[in-house]
């Protein structure tokens, strides 16, 4: 489990990350909080900050559960999916809006298949 206390505070800091970019680019653009839009860039990034926080709330409890009643490895595999699903969804919203669906289908994919693995795993569990 170590393993995927690694990869939960991996996740982590890859969301400080989307946190650290959109104040580098409040500051970059002038927009001063609590306003959320009037520029593109900015409001970019804050759209890759609450939507990485929008997955992360599905993808490390389901991460934890896929480990603990189903597979550690398979937990290990998709939590790191994940990461790089959003790495490359940050990237690309921030190069290019329209070239983002690549890095969220891979973050998305890899967090539904560790729920979904979570939930067979409990109900295997149960009977």
């Amino acid at each position: 489990m170590l393993w995927i206390a690694l990869i939960t505070c991996l996740i982590l800091i890859t969301y400080v990350g989307s946190v650290l970019l959109v104040g580098y680019t409040r500051v970059k653009t002038g927009i001063k909080a609590p306003a959320t839009t009037g520029d593109e860039r900015f409001e970019i990034a804050y759209r890759c900050q609450m939507n990485t926080l929008e997955q992360m709330v599905v993808a490390i409890p389901s991460m934890w559960l896929l480990a603990t009643y189903q597979s550690v490895s398979l937990a290990i595999g998709l939590g790191t999916a994940f990461i790089i699903g959003r790495v490359i969804y940050i990237v690309c919203y921030v190069r290019d809006p329209n070239s983002r669906a690549v890095g969220f289908s891979i973050g998305f994919l890899a967090s539904m298949a560790m729920l979904i693995g979570a939930i067979y795993g409990i109900i295997r569990s149960l009977v």
